[in-house]
């Protein structure tokens, strides 16, 4: 992504958050006071790591069939552990595709 680009992101996704929390621009809060009570993360950082996930997917997808690394991705083997299922890397890389 541009700098340019992110740059307009950023700028967006702050007019958006001072609207909601009813601050005016003038009123000079930084970007940390006005999202921390909100709960929500910096974009760009949202935006690296979904961006350094799929850098890394497809180079696994490059990988041999027998190579390790590509068989850790893949599935889960032994018994299945009781409670809620753990996630695995190629579910939460395949979310971050449909997204």
């Amino acid at each position: 992504m541009k700098r340019e680009n992110e740059l307009v992101l950023h700028q967006t996704g702050m007019r958006v958050i001072r609207r909601m929390c009813g601050v005016k621009l003038r009123d000079k809060l930084s970007c940390v006071e006005l999202r921390q009570p909100l709960g929500i993360e910096d974009i760009m950082k949202v935006l690296v790591v979904h961006r350094n996930r799929s850098c890394c997917y497809g180079h696994v997808l490059a990988q041999d069939d027998d190579d390790w690394v590509k068989s850790v991705t893949s599935e889960a083997k032994g018994a299945k552990r009781r409670g809620w299922p753990r996630k695995m890397w190629k579910e939460i890389v395949d979310k971050d595709m449909d997204d």
